[in-house]
């Protein structure tokens, strides 16, 4: 367990080194455990202002390590987010 009580935890300063260029974290929603989803939760904007729930999943991070598994999730996102339908194009 970490300082913070929970198994898994990141700082501001370490989620921002991961985000993509223009990416940011969303003001008051830096990172949250949740016991339930044994996941450390936290949100994100992209360059056109989306908002991106990212889910960091305690069992990932100890078996790959917190960062690996902290870019693992901020890269499933972005994906997902480069595959939507583009709001000019439909």
């Amino acid at each position: 367990m970490t300082a913070s009580g929970s198994p898994l935890h990141f700082t501001a300063t370490e989620l921002r080194s991961y985000l993509p260029s223009g990416w940011g974290l969303v003001e008051g929603r830096t990172g949250t455990w949740n016991p339930s989803r044994s996941s450390w939760i936290f949100e994100a904007y992209d360059g056109a202002d989306n908002t991106w729930e990212i889910v960091v999943d305690a069992g990932a991070a100890t078996k790959e390590g917190r960062f690996e598994a902290l870019k693992a999730a901020i890269t499933r996102v972005q994906r997902k987010g480069l595959g939507r339908k583009s709001v000019l194009l439909g």
